[in-house]
């Protein structure tokens, strides 16, 4: 633009830049990012959910169907489905049984988890108390010890003590193989609480548990829901230790399977059933608590 006698003639850099068109890298990296990444990502979760798929039409066959062809036949051939399987999984009672011993196991082992490593986490982290350091250093330890060679010293432990082949001795083995993890995880993410917060909630006159309930367990959040989460997914598939610890009347659903496995040999039409159960009960529990999950992660990202 031209201005009057001593003025400087300027040029409008701005608007020629915002009228400019998009470089072709641009361009791509927009298209990334928008529906084709989108395509490519739903793509892949389907790929990753065909097992899931196939055992889940598997488990809805007949036995003959399931010798005769592969699970995909039923897109062409529906009246192969059939929940026969799962009414005769239902009438077994040791699949049953098992399925129930699971509860019994996962979800106690997975609380005391959760409360005593969120306990332990917190005095590590913020209390004093003689030793802190060095027992803290111990607990770190434990997570390099592997669970192969505590199998037979605590076995004839809880030979002793009356509680070998029982629930409970499922549970407390657990438990004592969790902790370390638990109290590793919550005693780093406590710690990065502010101090200055935790101060103020005790000049407000709040004691240690208040402090640890009203403060600490909120901002602690997305620790906890993982911690639950892997530690509910851990036990409940697990296999080896329920193979040592359990009996006829405590082996959870994996240890029930396998034991179908070994008497019936290929039993199909039980252990496909009772597979997907197995395996979508865990998958339900992750699912149900993932908002819950995520909501904590986006709140702690939050300054």
């Amino acid at each position: 633009m031209t201005t009057h006698a001593g003025s400087v003639t300027k040029s409008a850099p701005t608007t020629a830049l915002s009228k400019a068109k998009p470089s072709l890298g641009s361009r791509l990296a927009s298209g990334v990012s928008g529906g084709i990444l989108r395509v490519f990502l739903l793509l892949v979760g389907l790929f990753w959910l065909v097992p899931t798929i196939g055992l889940l039409l598997s488990s809805l066959r007949k036995p003959a169907d399931m010798s005769a062809s592969g699970w995909w036949k039923v897109f062409t051939e529906p009246s192969q489905l059939t929940v026969d399987s799962y009414q005769k999984l239902l009438e077994n009672s040791d699949i049953t049984n098992s399925l129930v011993n699971t509860v019994l196991i996962t979800v106690p082992a997975t609380l005391l988890v959760v409360a005593i490593g969120s306990l332990a986490g917190y005095a590590f982290a913020w209390m004093e108390f003689p030793g802190r350091d060095w027992w803290f250093l111990g607990v770190v330890g434990l997570l390099v010890v592997p669970v192969q060679v505590a199998l037979i010293p605590i076995a004839e432990l809880f030979g002793k003590i009356g509680i070998f082949g029982t629930i409970i001795g499922v549970v407390l083995f657990h438990v004592g193989f969790g902790l370390p993890f638990a109290v590793f995880l919550l005693r780093n993410f406590f710690a990065e609480i502010p101090r200055e917060l935790l101060e103020a909630a005790r000049l407000d006159g709040a004691g240690e548990l208040r402090l640890f309930v009203r403060v600490v367990m909120p901002l602690g959040g997305p620790a906890i829901a993982s911690l639950g989460i892997f530690q509910f997914l851990w036990v409940w598939n697990d296999m080896l230790v329920a193979l040592v610890f359990s009996n006829s009347g405590s082996q959870p659903i994996t240890v029930a399977l396998q034991t179908q496995v070994r008497q019936f040999g290929n039993n199909i039409d039980v252990l496909a059933p009772g597979a997907f159960i197995s395996m979508v009960i865990p998958l339900a529990v992750f699912f149900a608590f993932q908002r819950q999950f995520v909501s904590g992660v986006m709140a702690g990202a939050v300054k």
